[in-house]
């Protein structure tokens, strides 16, 4: 990630002019690196430059916030993707959604499913299982049934980490009972039991 920041520091130095792709490489180099508050200050640079960010810029820049568990950065990198009308779609309203789960953030994981379903962007297995085990993470067992239940209705994947984080759910409410059903149900479908269950 290094070298592509120096080549980008040089093209800049050069004045080669610096579009949409250059930028979105370097903010993807940043994000390699674990170098997240220099990912976002790349959008400034953008903005000075008048360079039109699309949704991968965006994408680059929330998924660079979830895995530095910065919550707070990747929703206003989403508002200020529908400020600037730049469509969201399953990959950016993920990274979002992760990076809530990562940080406890429960409700707001929520509030962006809801929002995926009311945009009518596509939601897959990440996204379902990413917001069921924000819940599984405070503990709000019920929610995450709900949305199990969705999953299934919708013929979304299930994978073993669905029903992990479903047992470990209901688990955790006091649920055993349920999380016993989920576990036979688990135990009687084509998925391998992993070592977690």
């Amino acid at each position: 990630w290094e070298r592509s920041l120096l080549l980008f520091g040089l093209m800049a130095q050069s004045k080669v002019e610096l579009d949409t792709i250059t930028f979105n490489t370097a903010i993807r180099a940043f994000m390699e690196g674990g170098e997240w508050e220099n990912a976002v200050d790349l959008f400034g640079l953008m903005a000075q430059a008048k360079v039109k960010s699309d949704t991968i810029t965006f994408s680059t820049g929330i998924s660079t916030c979830e895995k530095a568990q910065k919550w707070e950065q990747a929703l206003q990198m989403l508002r200020l993707m529908v400020q600037g009308k730049v469509e969201h779609d399953t990959i950016t309203l993920n990274a979002a959604i992760s990076a809530c789960e990562k940080c406890d953030h429960w409700e707001e994981a929520l509030q962006l499913f809801d929002r995926m379903v009311h945009s009518r962007v596509d939601s897959n297995t990440t996204t379902f299982n990413a917001t069921i085990s924000a819940c599984e993470k405070a503990i709000q067992w019920a929610n995450a049934m709900q949305l199990f239940r969705v999953m299934a209705q919708r013929e979304v994947e299930l994978s073993n980490v669905t029903f992990n984080t479903m047992i470990s759910a209901l688990e955790k409410g006091g649920e055993w009972e349920k999380a016993l059903h989920q576990f036979r149900v688990l135990s009687q479908s084509t998925l391998e039991l992993d070592v977690i269950c």
